[in-house]
């Protein structure tokens, strides 16, 4: 059994993390903390105690993973002081504010014998699954582009913001999810071509991202988003010498649980649709022309505490590496420094 504490009682801690969490056979969710006890935003679950006194969590010797779920600015602060206190970490992203921070941790981790770790649950979106799917069954041929869109239209939010912020940009909320999983499949790099900007003028917060990262054998691989699309742009499209996939529609876990439609007991929760489905459309090895729906794999969110477990409990390799966490906060970096 891997007993979790969690330090942030919002919208991430409560919606991001316990359905799946609480949904594990094998983690036991004992803690969470918050400053303000006072403001009930979410449901308090029966099971769990609730404390605003963060040495609960630190000095509980049967807590072995601090779960961080607060604002960036405080992420390297309590990441710190987990593992200070003998425990194993999973840090909301983006993960901390510099690279200079996270090799900090990476380095303290290593140090003390233990974990610490991105939350990158979008590795297990049906829409990047089904797109790993697809590429490796090989019908597309050499892949020579790929375009990965995670659009909103929130033209209220970079309106009512009037400062810049390096931290609390949309490059670094949002781009941290796609960049994450074109890096755990593609890896860094060779170079990267940064179109950051903001679209509202100088001075007021980045609404906008364009990153071109370009890799060996002519492949580019496209990371797109904005706060203005009213009609998203495909979530995936991937060219390739014999194919072409294209995925209109992202994975239906979130939309579920803003419905409060969770996990357990709910077979088909986050599952798509036929009308959802991506289309394939390729030429053979005989040269015959085929255009195919192809079955969306299942998300799964709860798979990033499989993976803790595994790591923290029976020694297993992380999933998410921290060479590749470093590599995200570095794009991060260097893309919102352009946009300046």
């Amino acid at each position: 059994m891997l007993s979790i504490g969690y330090i942030g009682n919002g919208k991430s801690t409560n919606r991001y993390h316990l359905p799946f969490a609480l949904n594990h056979d094998q983690i036991h969710v004992k803690t969470i903390y918050a400053r303000n006890l006072s403001k009930v935003d979410w449901e308090r679950i029966p099971s769990i105690q609730y404390t605003d006194d963060i040495d609960e969590l630190f000095d509980d010797k049967e807590i072995q993973l601090i779960v961080v779920c607060t604002a960036v600015e405080s992420h390297f602060e309590y990441a710190k002081l987990a593992l200070e206190h003998g425990k194993h970490v999973l840090v909301e992203k983006p993960f901390m504010l510099t690279t200079d921070e996270a090799r900090f941790i990476f380095d303290l981790a290593r140090e003390k014998g233990l974990i610490a770790q991105c939350y990158q649950n979008r590795r297990y979106d049906s829409n990047f699954l089904t797109t790993q799917q697809v590429i490796q069954s090989g019908k597309l041929g050499e892949l020579l582009e790929v375009e990965m869109h995670y659009d909103y239209y929130r033209p209220d939010t970079p309106n009512q913001t009037h400062h810049f912020s390096q931290y609390n940009s949309y490059l670094y909320g949002h781009g941290a999810h796609t960049l994450d999983q074109a890096i755990s499949f593609f890896g860094k790099p060779n170079r990267v071509h940064y179109d950051v900007r903001q679209l509202l003028g100088t001075g007021r917060m980045n609404d906008y991202f364009d990153l071109d990262l370009y890799y060996d054998n002519a492949l580019k691989v496209s990371i797109r988003s904005s706060f203005f699309r009213l009609v998203p742009r495909p979530v995936a499209a991937l060219y390739g010498k014999k194919g072409v996939f294209i995925k209109q529609t992202e994975d239906r876990q979130e939309e579920h649980l803003k419905m409060f439609y969770l996990p357990q007991g709910h077979p088909d929760f986050g599952l798509d649709l036929p009308q959802h489905y991506g289309t394939l459309t390729y030429v053979d090895d005989d040269g015959v022309y085929h255009e195919e729906k192809v079955i969306s794999e299942k998300g799964d969110y709860t798979r990033v505490y499989d993976d803790l477990y595994k790591a923290i409990v029976e020694g297993h390799e992380k999933v998410v590496k921290d060479e590749e966490t470093l590599a995200v906060m570095e794009i991060m970096e260097q893309g919102i420094a352009a946009c300046r």
